[in-house]
Parts: C-alpha cells; sequence; structure tokens
C-alpha cells in the first residue's frame, strides 16, 4: 500500500505530514510514500530530499489522493479534498468531528476510513500518538518567545554598570502540555514565573519546574484531571469568582500573561477580562493560546496583535506550531508513523484497522461507510489520584499509651521467641554431642543477631546498608581462620573456602557501598 502526504491548503499552514525521516521508517513497515511537489518547502524539506528518502513527488494534491491508499494531513481536510476520497481509502488527519458533520458524512458517503489525530485516547500506551501534546508543546514554547519578542524588556534581571534591570514577572494561566512548555522556557530565560490552574494535582509539577503555584482561598473539591482525559473539569459559579479576583489582585504586578486554559469541544472560558487588562503596566504583553475558541481575555482578536488604549500588546495567534513549521512536522510526522505502526502489526505494508484496540477505536471517526464518532470510553482509562486521607494528630497522652502499647507487644514477641528458641536448643541437647551443640549454639546466635540487624533497618535504606551489614556479618570469617589449624583435612578445606568467600563478602560489600554512597554526593 501507499501512503501519501499532500500539500496543506489552509491559508498560511507551513506544516507537513511527511519528513524525509518519518518517510525512511514508514518503508521500513513495507508502505511505499509519496509526497505533493512542493509540500515541504515551507517547513525546510525540499523535494531532493524527499527523492532522496525513496519518496515519489507527484505534481498535484488531486493526482496525490488518486495514486494513494493513505492519506496523512495536518489541517482538516476541506470541501475539495473530501471529494478527492475514494472508498476504503484512510484519511489520517485532525479533523475536528465534534464540529465537523458536514465533513463526517462526506466521509461516510465516500467510503472512507478516518482517523482524527485529535481523538486518540490519553491512555499511556498512545503517548507517542498524541498529536495535541506534540502541537501544544511546541505552541507554549513559541508563545513565550512571541512575548519576549513584544516584550521591551529582559526577562532575567540584571545588575550592570548602567543600572539595574528587574526580572520580568510571567503568569502562565493553565498548567496542561502548553502551560509546562511556557513555564519552562520562561524558568530558563530567567523570568519570575507565576501559575495557575484549577486542578491542584499539577501544584506539584509546575513548583518542580521553578515556578510558584498560585493557590486560592477557596476551597472546593475538584475533579483528578486523569479523570477526565487530563483536562480541566468546569468549575463552580464561586470557584471562578475566586479565581477572578485573584487575576484582578496579579494584574498590576504582572509583565507577561500567557493564558492556555481550554476544554475540548467548548468555547474558551473569560479568564483576563477587560478590567484586568486596563490594570496591567504599559507595555505589558498578553499572548492568548486559546484565541480559536473565542480567547482567555476578553479583548483577543483572533489571529492578529493589538495593542490597547493603554499599552498592552494582546497576541491572539493560532498558527504558534506552523511558526515552527520544521520541528512541529517533525513531531507530527513521528505522531503519524506511529499510528501507521499500530495500523501495521505485521510490518507488511498493510492496514489492519482493528476496532477493537482503544487507540485506533478511539481516534476513528469513520469506518467501513458508517460514522463511529463519538467513541466509547477507552476500556484502559488513567487512574485518578485518590483524595488523601487525613491523619487525626495524637495528643501527647495518646502517643505516650501508644508508645507504651508498642513497646509491651515487642518485649511479648521476644520473650516468646527466646522462650521456643531456650525449649528447641533444650530438646536438641538431650540427643546431640556435646560438641555439634557447641557449634550449633553459635549457628543459631548468629542467625538470631543477624536478623536483628537486618530487620530493623528501614526497608528504604535496605540497598546501601544491606551491603555494609553483609561485610560486617563476614566477621565469620574468624571462626573459619581459628579451625585452618585443625587435623583433619577436610575441615582445613572447609575453612579456606569459608575465609575466602568471606574475603570477598567484606571487600565486596564495601566497595558497593562505597559506590552507593559516591551517587549521592556532588563532585
Amino acid at each position: 500500500m501507499k501512503i501519501g502526504a499532500p500539500k496543506e491548503t489552509f491559508a498560511g499552514e507551513a506544516r507537513v505530514a511527511m519528513t524525509p525521516d518519518s518517510a525512511k521508517q514508514l518503508q521500513k513497515l513495507g508502505y511505499d510514500c509519496a509526497i505533493e511537489s512542493g509540500a515541504g518547502e515551507a517547513a525546510g524539506f525540499s523535494n531532493a530530499m524527499y527523492k532522496e528518502a525513496g519518496v515519489e513527488v507527484l505534481k498535484t494534491g488531486a493526482a496525490l489522493f488518486k495514486a494513494c491508499d493513505i492519506v496523512a494531513k495536518v489541517r482538516q481536510p476541506d470541501a475539495t479534498e473530501l471529494k478527492r476520497l475514494d472508498k476504503g481509502q484512510t484519511l489520517i488527519s485532525f479533523f475536528n468531528p465534534a464540529a465537523n458533520d458536514e465533513g463526517m458524512e462526506a466521509a461516510k458517503a465516500k467510503g472512507a476510513n478516518v482517523i482524527a489525530m485529535e481523538m486518540v485516547p490519553r491512555i499511556s500506551r498512545a503517548q507517542k500518538m498524541d498529536a495535541l501534546s506534540s502541537m501544544a508543546n511546541i505552541a507554549g514554547y513559541r508563545a513565550v518567545i512571541e512575548a519576549g519578542n513584544n516584550f521591551g524588556r529582559f526577562f532575567t534581571g540584571q545588575i550592570t554598570a548602567a543600572g539595574k534591570v528587574p526580572p520580568a514577572k510571567v503568569l502562565v494561566v493553565g498548567a496542561g502540555v502548553a502551560g509546562l512548555a511556557a513555564i519552562g522556557t520562561s524558568t530558563s530565560l530567567g523570568a519570575i514565573t507565576l501559575a495557575f490552574d484549577v486542578r491542584p494535582e499539577v501544584a506539584e509539577q509546575v513548583e518542580s519546574m521553578g515556578a510558584e503555584f498560585v493557590y486560592l482561598d477557596f476551597e472546593e473539591e475538584q475533579a483528578d484531571g486523569a479523570s477526565s482525559g487530563g483536562y480541566a473539569s468546569v468549575s463552580s459559579p464561586e470557584f471562578r469568582e475566586a479565581q477572578l479576583a485573584k487575576f484582578r489582585e496579579l494584574a498590576p504586578e504582572v509583565d507577561i500573561v500567557i493564558t492556555t486554559a481550554l476544554i475540548p469541544n467548548r468555547e474558551a472560558p473569560e479568564l483576563w477580562t477587560e478590567e484586568m487588562v486596563q490594570a496591567m503596566r504599559p507595555g505589558s504583553v498578553i499572548v492568548d493560546l486559546a484565541a480559536e475558541k473565542g480567547g482567555n481575555c476578553k479583548l483577543t482578536v483572533m489571529d492578529e496583535k493589538i495593542v490597547t488604549d493603554n499599552g498592552v500588546t494582546i497576541v491572539g495567534y493560532t498558527d504558534f506550531p506552523s511558526r515552527m513549521a520544521a520541528q512541529a512536522s517533525t513531531l507530527y510526522a513521528t505522531n503519524i508513523r506511529h499510528m501507521m505502526t499500530d495500523l501495521t502489526p505485521e510490518k507488511d505494508g498493510q492496514i489492519n484497522h482493528d476496532m477493537e484496540d482503544d487507540v485506533i477505536r478511539g481516534a476513528t471517526v469513520t469506518f467501513e461507510g458508517e460514522i463511529t464518532f463519538p467513541p466509547p470510553p477507552p476500556k484502559v482509562q488513567a487512574i485518578a489520584a485518590q483524595p488523601k486521607v487525613e491523619v487525626k494528630e495524637l495528643t501527647p497522652e495518646e502517643k505516650r499509651a501508644e508508645e507504651v502499647a508498642a513497646f509491651k507487644k515487642e518485649t511479648r514477641n521476644q520473650v516468646t521467641l527466646i522462650g521456643v528458641g531456650a525449649a528447641f536448643l533444650l530438646a536438641v541437647g538431650l540427643v546431640a554431642p556435646a560438641s555439634f551443640m557447641q557449634h550449633f549454639i553459635v549457628f543459631v546466635l548468629s542467625v538470631f543477631i543477624g536478623f536483628q540487624v537486618i530487620w530493623g533497618v528501614a526497608h528504604s535504606l535496605h540497598t546501601p546498608l544491606m551491603a555494609v551489614t553483609n561485610a560486617i556479618s563476614s566477621i565469620v570469617i574468624l571462626g573459619a581462620m581459628t579451625q585452618i589449624g585443625s587435623g583433619s583435612f577436610l575441615v582445613i578445606l572447609l575453612s579456606a573456602l569459608a575465609v575466602f568467600m568471606c574475603g570477598i563478602n567484606i571487600f565486596g560489600g564495601f566497595m558497593v557501598t562505597r559506590r552507593m554512597l559516591a551517587m549521592f554526593q556532588k563532585s
């Protein structure tokens, strides 16, 4: 079968769904590859590069649709491209099925199978095909670059002979994939970065990247992001008011605001009001990544950059991934290649469209002349974090009582073990010779002491301390050395072997421990 990528017809789109590198990987799956002439030029991939990778270059998009069994695209297909589809042909593309009934009906009428890349379920196995995350990652990074391009100062603070420059203060609203990418870029440039998200579980991620999480003085049980496909859930009106109040407080302090809050198949929530824009200092910048769905900022104009009366620049571009076409094409083409790997389990160049597979079924919107959108929930879902159980704080009297009870229980166990051991030794001594009992008692005591030493070590420390314990416990080497002078050849042989093996244990134990401890030391 042949897979091809046409040139994108959407105005200003520079990405391409197949790169020379991804074509080589697709050929290893048994497919022939084709590209429309000039499809990759805007992303820096010339026709010559494709030819060198063994890709057939076709003159027009119509010729490509006619020649290929599988068509891979970036943007949602337009009416002309939908007409070019044929029965049994597979289209892999962003498709926007929730708001594209006409497109689904057209694909159904043509008998084409459509896989929508934005419908790939957010489960661990499908991360390699998650094109939404790939593009959001680029958008978050590019948003900071665009903000810096329109901001009149350094991101990082500086103290120079010419004066002191304070660091920029950046607020990222929404800590999803795009938000985290923006946070990472902002902190790496030296800005003081604040971040807010309605999902409390992302606070640790934000803080681990060097940013400060903005908390609200408001108690409300929020749904775990894992239970909603990794997206935020809709908040209550009371929570929203508390959120807006916090933003009003922050508006005069921040220099750059990057908004990324967007829930699939919904209009973007308005989070940055006109009042907040008016409260910002002249020269401040707002980059609205939700502009395509109405914007998180009240004054955002889709696909435009505007400057308000009080000197605040608002960037409403919707093509951030396309502004980094080479990188975006590489990541998206890799997502497509991984999808094709799942569709070709035998690597024989033949599609096996398994509708029992959670990932393939979830992404399929039309199949064999039927509309299959919306898909059923995946059989394997992300596990939501369990709510933390509050532990009651004990009073000093209760703590003392617990310690006394634990001591008594431990004492009873020790006495019981000693009693049972003594009875066992007595029973053995009644029938065994004295020479045997002498060695047997030493053996039992060594086992008991070794057990007590190891059992008292916390589980988290077992790896390094077990090495030391093994080395120290090899004191038994002294017992073996005292037996080397025995008159029996067998005893001398066994003693020599014991000395040899225990010597290895001693030196090996300390060497392993030394290496483990070195891992926690700064050079």
